[in-house]
C-alpha cells in the first residue's frame, strides 16, 4: 500500500513542485529549522481544532469490540501477531481496500474499511498497541509515484508497519523472535528495497501533512495552514511539512514568507525537489530571474525528468489529432511512472484512435487496476466494459 508523500505542483504556473506529505525522517537528524519564525498565525485564524496525536491512533468502540472478541480469540493459538496480520489481509475478515482519496485516522479507516497507506498503517498500529503488540515504522526506499489533485502534483512514497519480536516468549520459539512486516504492496514490488526506521512522531507529522495537502487541493488554505503548522511543530526537522507551509503562502501571494520557508526546507534537505521547484517559481514571481535560473539548474540535477511533462505534451498532441505522437509521449511517461492510471487511460484513447483495439483495452484495464480511489476505479472499469463491447463487434 502506498503511503502518501505529497509533492505539489501548481500546474497553471509552470513546473513548480509543491511538496507536502510523508516523505522522510532524515537518517541523521539535521539541525531543526526555527519553524516558529516561519509561522503566520495572524493571517490564518484557526477554523477548527487539529486532531491531537492520541486521537489519531484512538480506537472507536466498534474497533475495541472487534479487537477484544474476534482478534483476541484468534490470538490464543500460536503467534498473536499473525492473528492480526491475517485479519488485515484476509478478504473474509476486515475486507480492507485501498482508497487514496483522503487520509483517515484509525477509527475512520476502520469504519470505512479503506484508506491510503498511511491510514491503514495507523489503524493497524492502533490495533496492535491495544492488543499489547510492540510496533515500529519503516520508510521504504521506493521511487515516488505522482498523481494530480486540485491543480497540485502529488507524489506518493511508501511506509509500512513492523510488528516487533516478542521478547517475553520462549527463546526456543524462533518464529516469535522475528519481526513481521505489515505491508499492503505486493511482496514482489518491495523485494530488495531498503528501508529506514521512522519514529512515531514523524508518522504523526506525516498524517498532519497529508491532511494539509488534501485541504490545499480542495482550496481550503486556512485549514491547510493549520494542518501544516501542526506538522512542523510536531517535527521541526520534517522538510516536506515546511514546504507545505510555503505552498500555502505561495498560493496566497505571500512571496517573502514562501521564500523563507523554502530556504528552511532546503537547509534540512538540499535535494528536496519540491522545495527547489517551488523556490524557482517564487523567485520568478519576485522578478529575480538569475537566481531562479540557478535553482532551476539545481532542480534539473536532482530531477532530470519532470513528472507529467511528457503526459501534458501527449495531451496536446491528442488535441491536434497527432495520435501516433501522443502514443509515443504517453509511453515515455509510463517509463517514468509505470503505475500511473491517468496516463494508461490516455494511452488507451490514443491507441484506440490508431486502431490498436487490443492494446487499448489492455491499457484501460491497467488504468482501472492502478487507480487509487473508488470513483476513478469505477469510471475506468465502466469505460473498459464499453471498449470491450466495441472490440467484440
Amino acid at each position: 500500500m502506498k503511503r502518501l508523500s505529497i509533492l505539489h505542483r501548481i500546474l497553471a504556473r509552470g513546473p513548480a513542485l509543491l511538496a507536502c506529505t510523508l516523505l522522510v525522517a532524515c537518517a541523521s537528524a539535521p539541525r531543526p529549522a526555527p519553524v516558529r519564525s516561519l509561522l503566520r498565525d495572524a493571517d490564518y485564524p484557526a477554523p477548527f481544532a487539529v486532531d491531537p496525536p492520541q486521537r489519531i491512533f484512538a480506537l472507536s468502540d466498534a474497533m475495541r469490540r472487534y479487537a477484544d472478541t474476534e482478534l483476541r480469540a484468534r490470538m490464543r493459538q500460536g503467534d498473536p501477531r499473525r492473528a492480526l496480520i491475517r485479519a488485515l489481509y484476509d478478504r473474509g475478515q476486515l475486507r480492507l481496500s485501498y482508497d487514496g482519496g483522503r487520509t483517515r485516522n484509525a477509527a475512520e479507516a476502520y469504519a470505512a474499511r479503506a484508506g491510503n497507506c498511511l491510514s491503514l498503517v495507523i489503524m493497524s498500529a492502533a490495533f496492535a498497541r491495544h492488543l499489547g503488540l510492540p510496533v515500529s515504522y519503516r520508510r521504504v526506499e521506493v521511487d515516488d509515484q505522482y498523481s494530480r489533485s486540485g491543480g497540485l502534483l502529488v507524489a506518493a512514497g511508501h511506509v509500512n508497519l513492523v510488528l516487533d519480536r516478542l521478547p517475553s516468549r520462549p527463546m526456543f520459539d524462533a518464529d516469535l523472535q522475528q519481526d513481521l512486516t505489515v505491508d499492503f504492496l505486493p511482496a514482489e514490488d518491495l523485494r530488495g528495497e531498503r528501508s529506514t526506521a521512522l519514529p512515531e512522531s514523524t508518522v504523526v507529522a506525516m498524517y498532519y501533512n497529508n491532511r494539509a495537502a488534501e485541504a490545499l487541493a480542495a482550496g481550503h488554505r486556512a485549514r491547510s495552514y493549520r494542518w501544516a503548522r501542526a506538522a512542523v511543530l510536531q517535527r521541526p526537522d520534517y522538510a516536506p511539512a515546511i514546504n507545505t507551509l510555503a505552498v500555502v503562502y505561495l498560493r496566497d501571494g505571500r512571496l517573502g514568507a514562501a521564500e523563507a520557508a523554502l530556504r528552511a526546507a532546503l537547509d534540512l534537505d538540499p535535494a528536496n525537489a519540491g522545495a527547489l521547484s517551488n523556490l524557482v517559481q517564487t523567485l520568478q514571481r519576485e522578478g529575480r530571474v538569475d537566481a531562479a535560473r540557478a535553482y532551476a539548474r539545481r532542480l534539473a540535477a536532482v530531477q532530470p525528468l519532470q513528472p507529467y511533462a511528457s503526459f501534458e505534451a501527449g495531451r496536446q498532441a491528442m488535441a491536434q489529432g497527432d495520435f501516433a505522437r501522443a502514443r509515443d509521449l504517453f509511453e515515455r511517461e509510463l517509463r517514468l511512472q509505470p503505475d500511473q492510471s491517468e496516463v494508461h487511460y490516455w494511452l488507451a484513447q490514443a491507441l484506440w484512435r490508431l486502431g490498436d483495439r487490443r492494446d487499448a483495452v489492455r491499457h484501460l484495464a491497467l488504468a482501472a487496476d492502478n487507480s487509487t480511489t473508488p470513483g476513478s476505479r469505477d469510471l475506468y472499469t465502466a469505460k473498459l466494459e464499453h471498449l470491450k463491447a466495441l472490440h467484440l463487434q
